[in-house]
């Protein structure tokens, strides 16, 4: 029985007690015998969730790209890493194998050491899904920069914000990308977002579309040419363990971005072995995640955890509806795809279109499909099931977050049996349980409860760039010694978890987790807005919309204004980028709020819902009166 590779579910449970009853032993074992190492660890995890602080294989020294390329160069120079497919279909795919990025992210690394970063210093990466963007990421992991990628569809503030929180020195952009029949000027969004950015030296600009844009004389520079004449080795910077890794943006539930703080060693163990575990992967297998390396799930899944498995990976540039709705399956087809990894929202809108997108293409190869970014609906996992897997692929609806680092609680093909909707039992070595308002444990099922963690596992964020208070606060403070998620999950009696969604003030929308403050910030800016509530309610693509509730400073004429909602999205599309619009704008006189002016965002939830039946006791409220009016005035 191999530990690293779980094959059935009795192996699943021997594997998981061990994993509990020894964590350490566990994590050690896979550690040594899975991964090359400058220096073994003094000790293989410390930790006190009370200040709190995680740190594992303390001592150890490592370089996280040796893991991910060199050690694969022997037996699979020639295999296909990276399999990049473009936006255009009559652009031909561009297949990089194993020796080919390694000599790609070698010269890179050069690039950016002529340029003056070293260790430590942050660089943040807004670039499309070219291959340029997996090479610069791990040639800033190459000599032991941090990276900071920022997803290229953030709006020019949102990239500032980012750039300036953890004081990033360089940029590495491209000149533009394509989206669909669409281009989007990304250079054109970090010249905006750079005149408020006064640490960064340099910007380098990869070509892409081929447009004409400004270049500021010896600030900007031309990537290409800067690759060619680089040198094609660099030797690898010896890194601690604890070495931050990247840094990576999440949504708060509050005021600005957190900037999550992955570190080195933990989290390449963990992302390698939940990949191989949850996808099943085999030698000659071809995976596809759909995501963007913008998110957690192309950090772990797309770069770091197929790599450091010698996986071929696909970066797919383009979006599932362009040229048509049958895009996705003809790649499956053209690839030959064994793992497919996409999320809930997209698998919505392609089972809305005719089945004869999906029809016309071979997807026999597919042996595992996946879900992520929230919970799969029951509608969209037997659509998914009956058409692309042909009831022969398990689907692993996989439940973790930007903080986690990997995938803590889902299936593992062939050995757990599925429930749709269920993201079943927890990985070897995550301890969850059900925490009820009280901080009291759940133990009996089934249950529902608040959704913690009890014991660390290698990939967890180790803290929020410049502010250790904030993570504390954020993750450690609502239940003693505990992680809390901030989502709500339910316990069947077999103890299969079922996510039931965030706790918190941050709404899930197409995958994104996006808070409410940011958003009600940025409609507040707007001249005519007095106050502003977002609340989320269904949608049969995204899974959740976004419906605003604004009081305007003059109720008038203003109030069924079109073009008043049109520059209310236009300034949070300006603030925080496209994903943030409001599919709703609702004008009302005021809010619910309670004697201590707290909005309640139950009642406008429910109103949004349009289910107003059981609205709860309102006499309570400061102001009664002004539900009626807003359910009068419902969309």
């Amino acid at each position: 029985m191999s530990q690293y590779h779980i094959k059935n579910l009795e192996e699943y449970f021997q594997v998981y007690r061990k994993s509990v009853a020894q964590p350490e032993i566990f994590w050690e074992e896979i550690a040594e015998e899975h991964f090359q190492w400058k220096r073994k660890w003094d000790k293989v995890l410390s930790w006190d969730f009370s200040k709190p602080e995680v740190s594992w294989f303390q001592g150890a020294q490592l370089n996280i790209t040796e893991n991910c390329i060199d050690r694969h160069l022997t037996h699979r120079g020639d295999k296909t890493a990276i399999l990049f497919e473009p936006n255009d279909p009559k652009e031909p795919a561009e297949h990089i194998t194993y020796r080919q990025l390694h000599k790609r992210v070698c010269q890179f690394a050069n690039v950016l050491k002529e340029m003056g970063v070293g260790k430590g210093d942050r660089v943040c990466i807004y670039l499309p899904m070219i291959p340029e963007l997996a090479i610069s990421v791990l040639a800033c992991a190459r000599i032991g920069a941090i990276h900071s990628v920022v997803f290229a569809g953030f709006s020019a503030t949102a990239l500032a914000t980012r750039i300036n929180d953890c004081d990033c020195k360089m940029v590495i952009t491209a000149d533009g990308s394509f989206r669909g029949p669409k281009t989007i000027d990304l250079k054109g969004i970090v010249d905006e977002a750079l005149t408020s950015c006064e640490g960064v030296e340099n910007v380098l600009v990869a070509q892409r579309i081929h447009s004409k844009i400004s270049m500021k004389e010896g600030r900007d520079h031309w990537l290409q040419p800067l690759l060619d004449n680089a040198y094609k080795d660099c030797v690898p910077e010896a890194m601690d363990a604890e070495d931050p890794l990247f840094i990576l943006y999440t949504s708060g539930s509050t005021g600005k971005p957190k900037g999550m703080v992955h570190t080195t060693a933990g989290y390449m163990v963990y992302t390698a072995f939940t990949f191989k575990n949850v996808f099943q992967y085999q030698e000659d297998d071809v995976y596809w995640c759909t995501a963007d390396i913008g998110w957690i799930t192309g950090h772990s899944y797309i770069v770091y955890g197929p790599l450091a498995n010698g996986a071929t990976t696909v970066m797919f540039e383009g979006v599932p509806t362009y040229p048509d709705w049958g895009r996705f399956w003809e790649i499956v087809q053209k690839h030959k795809i064994n793992q497919f990894y996409t999320a809930p929202t997209a698998i919505r809108a392609l089972a809305k279109e005719n089945l004869s997108y999906v029809e016309k293409y071979d997807l026999s190869s597919l042996k595992v499909l996946g879900t992520v970014g929230e919970p799969i609906n029951e509608e969209a996992w037997h659509w998914y099931n009956d058409n692309i897997g042909k009831k022969n692929s398990p689907i692993v609806d996989t439940w973790w977050q930007t903080e986690t680092g990997g995938i803590l609680i889902s299936p593992i093909p062939y050995a757990t049996p599925t429930i749709p909707t269920f993201a079943t039992l927890p990985m070897p070595g995550i301890q969850p349980c059900l925490m009820d308002e009280n901080g009291k444990e759940i133990s009996q099922n089934p249950a529902s409860g608040r959704l913690c963690i009890k014991f660390p596992w290698p990939s967890m964020a180790r803290t929020i760039w410049g502010d250790h208070g904030r993570y504390r606060d954020t993750y450690f403070s609502a239940f003693k010694n505990k992680y809390f998620t901030g989502d709500g999950s339910l316990r069947d009696q077999t103890g299969y978890y079922r996510i039931t969604g965030r706790v918190d003030d941050v709404i899930i929308v197409s995958g994104h987790n996006l808070g409410t403050a940011p958003i009600e910030d940025a409609i507040n800016e707007h001249p005519a807005v007095a106050e502003s509530a977002i609340v989320g309610f269904p949608h049969d693509i995204k899974g959740n919309a976004l419906y605003g509730y604004v009081i305007l400073k003059e109720v008038g004429e203003t109030r069924d204004n079109d073009n008043l909602r049109k520059e209310i999205n236009q300034l949070i599309t300006e603030r925080i980028g496209p994903i943030a619009k409001l599919d709703k704008i609702q004008f009302t006189p005021g809010l619910p709020k309670t004697r201590s002016g707290k909005i309640m965002r139950r009642i406008l939830r429910k109103i949004a819902h349009q289910d107003t039946d059981n609205l709860g006791d309102t006499s309570t409220l400061l102001n009664p009166e002004v539900v009626e009016a807003i359910m009068k005035e419902a969309l």
